[in-house]
C-alpha cells in the first residue's frame, strides 16, 4: 500500500482548480507519482478505496442532501468504461446511475446543448457518472467543423467566439450545480498517443475486443493533437474549486482507476456525511413501535 502522504501529493498534483496557465505539455500520461506501487498492490489499494466509496454512498443516500456528479472525459480507448466498471462496482445500484452520451439525437439537437445532460443529472442522495458530457460540445464540433455546420443553430450565433461562449456557459452551469449541493468532479483521462495506438491495435487483433473498434476511431486518432488542444482550452476555462478537474495519467489502466477511486472517496469524505439523527419525538416513537412489536 502507498504511503498516504505520497498518494495525497500525487492526487494534489492531478487536481486543477485554477486553469490559468494550464498546459497538458506539463503532464505526463505515464506519470506514476513515485508512490511505489505495482499493479498487484495498486489493485489492492483500489479495493480499499471502492469500499470507502460504498460506505460514503450509503451515507449520501440516507442524508439525501448532497448529490455527486462524476464526469469522465478522454479520447477513444482512454479507459473510461473500464474505470466505471472497477471504481463503482461496489456501489449500491439503487444509489447511482451511469449515463453514456454519444452523438445527440434529432430531439436533443432541437434543444440547447446542456439540455440532454441536465435531464439526467443525479438527484439528492445519488451518484451520477457521465461517460462523456457537455464538454463534447466544445470538443467534437470544434475539432470537426462539419459537425457544427450541420447543427440547427441560427447562423448569426455561429461565430469564432462560440467556443468561449460555450465554455462560459458550462462554467456558470457547474457553479450553479455546486450551489445546489452537487459535488462536481471532472476527470480527464490523459492517454498518450502511442498507448492509444497500442490499445486500438489490440481492439483489431484480439477477437474478444473487435466489437469495441469503430472505423471512426481512426479518423479521431488522426486529430489527436487538435483534441488535446481543445481539452486544454476546456480545462483552462472551467477548472474551479467548486468544480475541479483531475488530470489522470491514463497509460496504466490500474493506476488511473486507483486515482479516480481514491479521489471520489476522499472528496465524498470531505462532505462529512452523517446518517440522519432522530429528535426526541422520533426516538419516543421508536420506543412505542418497539413496545408494539414486543
Amino acid at each position: 500500500m502507498p504511503a498516504q502522504s505520497d498518494l495525497h501529493d500525487f492526487l494534489a498534483a492531478c487536481r486543477v482548480t485554477d486553469g490559468s496557465g494550464f498546459s497538458l505539455a506539463d503532464r505526463r500520461s505515464d506519470e506514476d507519482g513515485g508512490i511505489g506501487l505495482d499493479k498487484k498492490s495498486g489493485e489492492e489499494a483500489l479495493r480499499s478505496a471502492v469500499a470507502r466509496i460504498s460506505e460514503q454512498q450509503e451515507r449520501l443516500y440516507a442524508d439525501a442532501r448532497w448529490s455527486v456528479l462524476c464526469i469522465l472525459q478522454g479520447t477513444d480507448a482512454s479507459g473510461k468504461d473500464g474505470a466505471i466498471k472497477h471504481v463503482f462496482s461496489g456501489v449500491n445500484p439503487q444509489g447511482m446511475r451511469v449515463e453514456s452520451f454519444s452523438a445527440p439525437s434529432t430531439l436533443e439537437r432541437s434543444h440547447g446543448f446542456l439540455w440532454r445532460h441536465d435531464m439526467l443529472l443525479p438527484r439528492r442522495g445519488r451518484i451520477g457518472v457521465h461517460n462523456r458530457s457537455w464538454y463534447e460540445e466544445v470538443l467534437v464540433p470544434r475539432v470537426q467543423p462539419s459537425v457544427l455546420q450541420a447543427s440547427p443553430l441560427p447562423a448569426a450565433l455561429v461565430g469564432p467566439g462560440i467556443w468561449a461562449e460555450r465554455l462560459e456557459d458550462i462554467a456558470a452551469h457547474e457553479r450553479y450545480l455546486a450551489r445546489q449541493g452537487m459535488l462536481v468532479l471532472k476527470f480527464f483521462f490523459h492517454l498518450g498517443s502511442e498507448e492509444q495506438r497500442e490499445r486500438l491495435l489490440a481492439r483489431i487483433d484480439e477477437p474478444a475486443k473487435n466489437w469495441k473498434f469503430q472505423l471512426g476511431d481512426l479518423a479521431d486518432r488522426a486529430l489527436y493533437g487538435k483534441y488535446m488542444e481543445a481539452y486544454e482550452e476546456a480545462i483552462r476555462a472551467t477548472a474551479a474549486p467548486h468544480a475541479p478537474w483531475f488530470v489522470i495519467p491514463a497509460d496504466r489502466k490500474w493506476l488511473a482507476r486507483l486515482l479516480i477511486a481514491e479521489t471520489v472517496a476522499r472528496e465524498m469524505e470531505r462532505l462529512d456525511l452523517q446518517f440522519p439523527q432522530l429528535d426526541s419525538a422520533g426516538k419516543a416513537a421508536l420506543l412505542r413501535a418497539r413496545d408494539a412489536l414486543a
